[in-house]
């Protein structure tokens, strides 16, 4: 990038100037990642001071039975194949009340598209999660999922949201997206919910006062051009709706082996490798730039690692997600080293020692606890690795 587009694109970040797709695919190409890494630290900081937002959540996968084969995705099983599982409504349940330590405030559901549990064990799930849990929000469901209940239900989606809400939900899941554009997605996602149901689904959602993420699945056969187009759709439905409160890039995993069976399920491996450190700074950089109108970007820490995490957090994120315990759409992937859980202590502490103020929130961005920021005294002392 010459010194003069430089000097362009910085003039437009600092006046507040909505970026183009060219100025997002010129971002992209910049070899000098200080600078970039610094516009969007000023950005992120407009947005959100020095504040980095955390919840304290769970993860409940009720069945990792599904019809599709997605080529990334380690976690689906077929019927009868070896551990495939789906679990009762009393066994979610259970499950979820034993998480229920450490003041939980949100459950995060997400399944398989199991192609025989009829439509009525999801609400009847989630309203016997909210009785057993009824001060813990529940985010549950992607697009892709809802679009499925409407193939077994014969219902619309407007019912099934209507129906969901009535049951306990708060908030939709921001997966199913993947990326949006055909030239990479026919390759990459096996079933039939395309950017056309995604954004239908969750401009309903919207218009129902429900917030929810979004998400960008990066680091796999897509270029820099997709993730900027994926961007700018979201962008675009965010000012019709104004309903996403986050956006998170998710980190594509690149698995040799499943670590249960042997079976090698992500299909793209062969061609891929792993979104690299520099990657990843592109990516959340340049998505913060862009996305003028979200009011917050959330690094997964389970798919970047934990100093991966404390990184992107100068790097245009405002967010850590979770306390997680046992993410197995994950961790049926990762054979890279992260923890399945992190305490409240643990993310405190993560985020004190990136320079940041820890705020905990809820499923709906509200402040529940604030703490305070960097302990000096901490920082200038050598911290122990985290395993």
């Amino acid at each position: 990038m010459d010194a003069g587009l430089k000097r362009e694109l910085e003039a437009k970040v600092y006046a507040g100037e909505r970026l183009t797709r060219e100025d997002g695919i010129a971002l992209y190409e910049t070899d000098d990642l200080a600078w970039l890494g610094g516009l969007a630290h000023h950005v992120r900081t407009q947005k959100n001071g020095d504040v980095v937002h955390f919840n304290v959540n769970r993860h409940l996968n009720m069945t990792n039975v599904c019809t599709a084969s997605c080529a990334y995705c380690s976690f689906q099983r077929k019927p009868g194949e070896k551990d495939a599982y789906t679990m009762r409504i009393e066994e979610a349940v259970k499950l979820a009340k034993a998480m229920e330590t450490d003041q939980l405030t949100e459950l995060h559901i997400v399944n398989g598209l199991h192609p025989t549990l009829p439509w009525r064990y999801y609400p009847r799930s989630l309203r016997a999660l909210k009785e057993a849990l009824p001060t813990v929000g529940l985010k549950a469901f992607t697009a892709t999922e809802i679009h499925h209940f409407e193939k077994i239900s014969g219902l619309s989606a407007d019912e099934i949201l209507d129906e969901l809400i009535d049951a306990g939900l708060e908030s939709l899941t921001g997966g199913g997206a993947e990326i949006f554009d055909w030239e990479v997605r026919q390759h990459i996602v096996d079933h039939d919910t395309h950017w056309e149901d995604w954004s239908r689904i969750h401009r309903l959602a919207h218009s129902k006062g429900l917030k929810t993420p979004a998400t960008m699945l990066y680091g796999h056969i897509e270029e820099p051009r997709h993730r900027v187009d994926h961007v700018l759709r979201l962008r675009e439905l965010q000012d019709e709706t104004g309903g996403f409160q986050v956006f998170i890039p998710l980190r594509y995993q690149h698995d040799f082996h499943d670590s249960r069976d042997g079976k090698i399920r992500n299909t793209l491996q062969a061609r891929t490798t792993m979104a690299t450190g520099a990657d990843m700074i592109r990516t959340f950089a340049v998505s913060r730039l862009l996305f003028d109108n979200v009011p917050h970007v959330k690094v997964f820490w389970v798919m970047h690692g934990l100093a991966g995490a404390q990184l992107m957090l100068n790097h245009g994120a405002d967010d850590m997600d979770g306390s997680v315990v046992e993410y197995k759409i994950t961790h049926d992937a990762d054979g890279f080293g992260t923890p399945n859980k992190l305490t409240r202590d643990d993310l405190l502490d993560l985020i004190r020692d990136a320079g940041f103020r820890p705020v905990e929130r809820n499923t709906r961005y509200e402040i529940i606890n604030e703490y305070p920021g960097p302990d000096a005294d901490r920082r200038e002392a050598p911290q122990p690795m985290r395993f």
